[in-house]
């Protein structure tokens, strides 16, 4: 039985992919292949030794596929990358790479090879400060962490979730061929949200037993940009044509970095915001380059999601929101840990989480994140350049 499932599979997947390509392609699911960081991350972390985790209540309390019980996202419930599948006709959620139930035929849909605390430079989050803290709190306020002791800082970098994709195209090429898989790649959406924790990781004091040099800004810049155009080559060598590539938000204002910085209620790290508005530009200028050498094929899309997430902190008032600036859970201090204690039905949780920007210290809540999905979908040039997520989607789909 086990021998025919193998042969089966295969089969079905290329019956599948050719009625998509050919006799009827308006009904086929919407295809994502998600790359990134906790941003996105849709449970990866959970099936690696890393301390960077949202497997525990109330992470995803929100999500109603899984009835409010956490599935690895960083949230309370959809992250962007969800919404914006949901937005143009997902009918289902790529799943998490690493889980032992993402089935081969889950390629049709798209997979997600996001992790939590990864950045797009391999060294990103072997150092991150904020799983340290937050493994030294689960030692003692959590029996499930009693064997912490055990475990390691780890991540996926953006180079090995590129690999990973690259296991599954070799996969997709055995079953239906060369042309036939890069005919399906050609119509599917590569998104990639991720440099927050590369910034995050270059902008805290570093470990005094772990001490080294930083390097100038201007240099830590060419480091991302140098890497990033590698990994988006890369991808597109192996077929991708419809990019999705988002900014960094403005980090100088989420809960973690105002406290670090000591900063008040309500006041962000101009010098961190600058820092990001310096990466945004570069990174703005290497994907209009991109789209000038690889075009007309293949377009790479700028997600302005700096500009949109600093409108919600100025005008939340406008957007139906109450606070911009405590977390709804965790707390506004350090250990930043959000988390449901063993003798009350909640943490420290905010009484509407639908009226919050941030869900804790460094993620935005599922609100924010409708906000900022529905304008990088259907927002002007200023959101997303040079078209809008739901023009690439539909971008050479003839």
């Amino acid at each position: 039985m086990e021998s025919f499932e193998v042969i089966l599979k295969p089969i079905c997947l290329v019956i599948l992919i050719v009625l998509c390509l050919h006799a009827m392609p308006s009904s086929c699911n919407f295809t994502s292949f998600v790359f990134g960081d906790s941003l996105v991350d849709a449970g990866n972390n959970d099936y690696i030794f890393t301390l960077s985790k949202a497997d525990s209540p109330p992470y995803g309390i929100d999500f109603t596929p899984s009835g409010g019980q956490p599935t690895g996202r960083f949230t309370n419930g959809r992250t962007i990358a969800d919404i914006v599948g949901q937005s143009l006709g997902a009918k289902s959620f790529p799943p998490p790479y690493l889980a032992p139930n993402t089935e081969a035929l889950a390629i049709l849909r798209g997979i997600n090879y996001a992790s939590g605390a990864s950045g797009i430079m391999d060294k990103t989050g072997f150092f991150f400060v904020s799983p340290i803290i937050h493994s030294l709190c689960f030692f003692f306020i959590s029996k499930k962490r009693t064997n912490v002791k055990y475990m390691q800082i780890g991540r996926i970098p953006l180079g090995e979730q590129v690999s990973n994709f690259e296991q599954n195209r070799i996969y997709m090429v055995n079953a239906m061929g060369e042309n036939y898989t890069r005919k399906f790649l050609k119509k599917a959406i590569f998104s990639l949200t991720i440099g927050s924790n590369d910034v995050l990781n270059y902008i805290q004091p570093s470990i005094p037993f772990l001490r080294h040099d930083k390097v100038s800004p201007t240099t830590f810049l060419d480091f991302m940009i140098s890497n990033l155009t590698l990994q988006l080559e890369r991808l597109h060598e192996m077929g991708a044509r419809k990019f999705i590539v988002v900014g960094v938000g403005p980090l100088g204002c989420i809960p973690f970095v105002r406290a670090l910085k000591l900063l008040r209620s309500g006041q962000c790290s101009s010098a961190v915001n600058a820092l990001i508005q310096a990466y945004n530009q570069r990174l703005k200028e290497l994907l209009s380059r991109l789209n000038q050498e690889m075009g007309p094929e293949t377009i790479f899309v700028f997600a302005n999601s700096y500009d949109v997430f600093m409108d919600i902190i100025a005008n939340y008032h406008q957007y139906g929101l109450e606070n911009a600036n405590d977390p709804c859970c965790g707390g506004y201090f350090p250990p930043f840990v959000c988390f449901k204690s063993s003798d009350a039905n909640t943490s420290a949780l905010c009484e509407d989480r639908s009226k919050y920007v941030f869900w804790d210290a460094y993620h935005p809540t599922e609100a924010a994140n409708l906000i900022i999905a529905k304008q990088l979908v259907d927002g002007d040039e200023s959101v997303s350049f040079p078209i809008n997520i739901r023009k690439l989607y539909n971008y050479n789909n003839s």
